[in-house]
């Protein structure tokens, strides 16, 4: 059997049309809750916590996808195709919210407040599949960040 690192999983037509992912709507009874999240297959599913004020990302994939899903939390999302001298657009994402990232799509997030998020994603998170698939960018300058 071919190492499951290497199986194309995904076919791009079957991506979300929007940035913004509609959820469906939750399942509710009187034991609580279920809002599924991504009924479609990924390789690796991520908790990632971030302090005020940090900066992820500034970078795109060539082959990944990933959806963020925040838990608590806001962040600033920037994004703009590859390659592109445009300003990156933003768009803030708040607890609930559900943003996903199409390859070659430059993107970072800017964490307003501390954040838990879970990432869904196309490829394997290992450092050496992870590595050999993004390409490093400046979208927001660290620097220029004001935490306060």
């Amino acid at each position: 059997m071919k190492d499951w690192k290497d199986i194309v999983i995904d076919d791009p037509a079957l991506w979300p049309q929007d940035l913004i992912v509609p959820l469906e709507p939750a399942h509710i009874d009187d034991r609580g809750e279920i809002q599924n999240l991504v009924n479609f297959p990924v390789k690796n599913i991520s908790l990632i916590t971030s302090k005020k004020g940090a900066v992820r990302s500034n970078h795109y994939h060539q082959t990944d996808w990933h959806y963020m899903y925040i838990l608590s939390g806001q962040a600033d999302y920037y994004y703009r195709p590859t390659g592109s001298n445009e300003e990156p657009e933003k768009i803030v994402l708040k607890k609930g919210d559900m943003v996903f990232t199409r390859p070659m799509e430059d993107h970072a997030t800017v964490f307003t407040e501390d954040t838990v998020l879970l990432a869904m994603s196309r490829n394997p998170r290992d450092q050496k599949s992870y590595e050999s698939d993004v390409k490093r960018t400046v979208l927001v300058e660290p620097a220029s960040v004001l935490v306060g």
